[in-house]
């Protein structure tokens, strides 16, 4: 019996070792932790519990019989972080250059299977050269049954991939068809054809960091959430990010204890500068009002005139949607509106309530904005927020005008409480263009056009550019004071806390897309 525990051991080892020390060390010095490394360190300590190990890969051609790894270059299995039940999977560069094909595969699909079995979240840390070239069209297959299985686990489990490595070709697609996307700085990249495709093609030279790199994806595309200086920083964040959410999509988000502190925050009372065209940092409206330290925000480098993120009120999960004042003054545009959509439709598919604070002159106007789409853009906001079921709150700071108004989680769209602070201005425009409009010929027909213009301004600010207009037909429940917010967004969350709403019957929607 000796002989054959003795055999395992050798086994087992043998798995560990991947492909090989030469190779482990060659993923050092790239900066890279392994495979296994990275699960070490992603998971709670002495959780994994590790499946498929001895799987091997079934191929002949072209001489793969005579390279054959335990585990065909990926690591996979269950384990907990902060004591919930997560499944991982792990590409191994060091075998083959983490190549996917037929087994390699299907032990991805297997943990995919376990975890929506048992609704528990997935993680894939993705660190692969590709489809196995010599395994031909069987790759080809393999990627579109983790594809398949991704669709159908999307609003179910939380699925996050975090890039570590190259991720070309059909690869990238898995990851796009999670929930989050997270970058290492300097050792990843995505694209769906490389620098000598995109040479060959339109001639253009550039390389694998200016194509696909982590800044590139953070800033241009928004096709990464977040980025990461390191695997080890990387990993931390995907505890954090899961710290706010639900195993599936029929629990609630993990409540830590309640602040018994005093919920004033009177630095709110004067954040707002008298100038209404002055800009102020959203974020110090945030930070004073969420629990201290619980801010984690999403796509921080990408549309950055809307600010997304997670955080916690009085010990429970929310997700925070705001307009930047401090950056194109606020304005909804096609970026902005696609980021924003994405965030409130993850928050609802997994009940995490929603809290909005508006700033917004309106939509961004010119020719590069119609053309390219604004017009459907924006409305996946305005769907986005229409159809949620969760709890919504929405406070407008200043400016709330035009259609922005709507989209951004107006009473009319199904918020549940609206609060407006006295600096609110709620209007179809601004006062000064209001008035240039409504009394062009009065102004125009003055003998001092210039006086009579203010005059006219005034008198539209005074009937429009404040909350009361609104708040005198419901549209707004309460006009605050900036200090009471986060008292009032604490009872409000509490009141809504067992809420029940649900949309028509139907086999699915058709946004657009």
């Amino acid at each position: 019996m000796q002989e054959k525990f003795d055999l395992l051991d050798k086994k087992i080892a043998e798995a560990h070792l991947g492909g090989g020390q030469k190779r482990i060390d060659a993923q050092h010095k790239r900066g890279k932790l392994t495979a296994r490394e990275r699960i070490h360190f992603l998971l709670d300590e002495n959780s994994f519990e590790e499946l498929g190990m001895l799987v091997t890969h079934r191929s002949t051609n072209f001489g793969l019989d005579n390279e054959v790894y335990l585990g065909d270059g990926v690591v996979t299995g269950y384990g907990k972080i902060n004591g919930r039940l997560v499944y991982v999977f792990s590409q191994d560069f060091t075998v083959m250059g983490g190549s996917l094909a037929e087994a390699h595969a299907e032990k991805i699909c297997r943990i995919m299977d376990l975890a929506m079995q048992n609704g528990a979240p997935v993680i894939g840390l993705n660190d692969s050269g590709g489809a196995r070239i010599q395994e031909g069209v069987v790759s080809l297959g393999a990627y579109a049954d983790i594809f398949y299985r991704n669709t159908r686990a999307s609003g179910v489990i939380p699925q996050i991939s975090a890039i570590m490595g190259p991720c070309a070709g059909g690869a990238v697609y898995s990851p796009a068809l999670t929930d989050f996307i997270m970058m290492v700085e300097n050792t990843s990249y995505m694209f769906v054809t490389g620098p000598n495709v995109v040479k060959t093609v339109t001639h253009e030279e550039v390389t694998s960091e200016a194509l696909g790199g982590a800044s590139t994806h953070a800033t241009k595309s928004g096709v990464t959430h977040f980025t990461a200086e390191n695997d080890i920083a990387c990993l931390k964040m995907i505890r954090q990010l899961l710290s706010y959410m639900p195993q599936n999509c029929e629990e609630q988000a993990p409540v830590l204890p309640a602040d018994q502190g005093d919920h004033l925050r009177a630095a709110l009372d004067t954040i707002i500068p008298d100038n209404p065209n002055q800009p102020y940092d959203m974020h110090d409206v945030i930070t004073q009002v969420i629990d201290a330290d619980s801010w984690f925000e999403v796509h921080k480098d990408y549309a950055e005139n809307i600010i997304v993120g997670f955080a916690r009120l009085n010990g429970q999960s929310i997700g925070v949607v705001a307009n930047q004042p401090a950056y194109l003054a606020g304005v909804l545009d096609i970026k902005s509106s696609n980021k924003a959509a994405r965030f409130v439709r993850f928050c609802d598919a997994f009940n995490i309530p929603l809290l909005v604070f508006e700033d917004v002159p309106g939509f961004l106007p010119g020719t590069d904005q119609e053309w390219n789409g604004i017009i459907s853009n924006g409305a996946k906001l305005l769907y986005a927020f229409s159809e949620a079921t969760v709890p919504r709150v929405t406070v407008i700071t200043r400016k709330a005008y035009g259609g922005a108004y709507d989209v951004m989680n107006s009473k009319h769209i199904g918020a549940d409480m609206n609060y407006a602070w006295p600096s609110a201005e709620i209007a179809v425009m601004g006062a000064k263009g209001a008035a240039e409009i409504i009394f062009k010929k009065e102004i125009a027909e003055a003998a001092n056009p210039e006086a009579k213009w203010k005059e006219k301004e005034a008198e539209y600010a005074e009937l429009f550019a404040n909350p009361y207009s609104a708040a005198q037909r419901g549209y707004v429940d309460e006009v605050i004071r900036p200090s009471d917010t986060r008292l009032k967004l604490i009872k409000a969350f509490e009141m809504l806390r067992n809420k029940v709403d649900s949309m028509p019957r139907k086999k699915h929607s058709n946004m657009p897309l």
